[in-house]
């Protein structure tokens, strides 16, 4: 894993547009973490949570993850690639263009990559940053997930 891109002030944040942040470490997609995932949002599909059932008929011949789930990792993940300072309040306002590309079977691994979009400063001192993120699957040449996350930091 590369350091993250450190962003010295919100004021700054505008001049990073289009900056490459990098790639994530690898992480392990569990059965626990899919299985908890489904109590916590109610998608309980077969094709996430019944092993033997997905080895009988899924394409996939076993289970996996649930798209929303690669998603959620955003949050844990882009302290890897990002560091911005001087904020006190950060808010997820969408996400724009999310594409589930590949499915991702339980027990592979994913990273995550990123890059700043169209960063811009806002009114009482706060910065937009749009975020492009992908989400590799190890050994695939296709991705889990595309999208842009959008965030708005105010100090």
């Amino acid at each position: 894993m590369a350091l993250p891109v450190v962003i010295p002030s919100i004021a700054a944040s505008r001049h990073y547009s289009g900056t490459s942040l990098g790639v994530t470490d690898w992480i392990p997609i569990t059965q626990k973490q899919v299985d908890l995932f489904a109590e916590a949002t109610g998608d309980r599909q077969w094709i996430h949570c019944d092993f033997d059932r997905a080895a009988r008929e899924s394409p996939w011949k076993c289970t996996v993850a649930h798209g929303f789930l690669m998603l959620s990792l955003v949050p844990t993940l882009l302290p890897e690639l990002l560091v911005l300072i001087g904020w006190k309040t950060a808010i997820n306002t969408g996400v724009d263009d999310c594409w589930f590309d590949a499915p991702v079977p339980v027990g592979s691994r994913v990273r995550m990559s990123g890059a700043i979009a169209r960063a811009r400063t806002l009114p009482g001192k706060g910065c937009r940053l749009p975020i492009a993120v992908d989400f590799q699957i190890e050994g695939s040449d296709r991705s889990a997930c595309t999208a842009t996350v959008n965030y708005v930091y105010f100090p």
